[in-house]
């Protein structure tokens, strides 16, 4: 399963936000959710197969923790979406500051009233 697909579903989601905010395990998942047990297990699957998600042994026990690393490609294709300007913003700061420095040559050099009179 690709990331993509993973992170498609709801609950998935949601579990990985949980998982964020430190390891658990899947009955502590499961009590935060209403859905049994093994589908929780299920989706959790899902997640390790796209590489989100790894369990750790504890004794007895299954630890689930959030693996970051692939959701970079998630984030490079959200970031892919966002709109930019068509020129950047340093070049329109540049420009205002050309406009206002031939603003200030130009009324400096335009003749003043009484010079027109003379």
């Amino acid at each position: 399963m690709d990331v993509f697909s993973a992170i498609a579903d709801p609950l998935r989601r949601e579990l990985l936000t949980r998982l964020a905010a430190g390891p658990a395990r899947v009955v502590d998942l499961a009590a935060e959710h209403p859905v049994s047990r093994p589908a929780v297990s299920r989706h959790l699957r899902m997640l390790t197969e796209a590489g989100l998600v790894v369990a750790d042994d504890v004794g007895r026990e299954r630890h689930y923790r959030l693996l970051p690393e692939p959701l970079v490609e998630v984030r490079a294709f959200a970031a892919s979406l966002e709109r930019r300007p068509p020129i950047p913003e340093s070049a329109l700061d540049a420009l205002d500051t050309e406009v206002r420095r031939t603003s200030r040559e130009r009324r400096l050099a335009a003749p003043t009233h009484t010079e027109e009179s003379a």
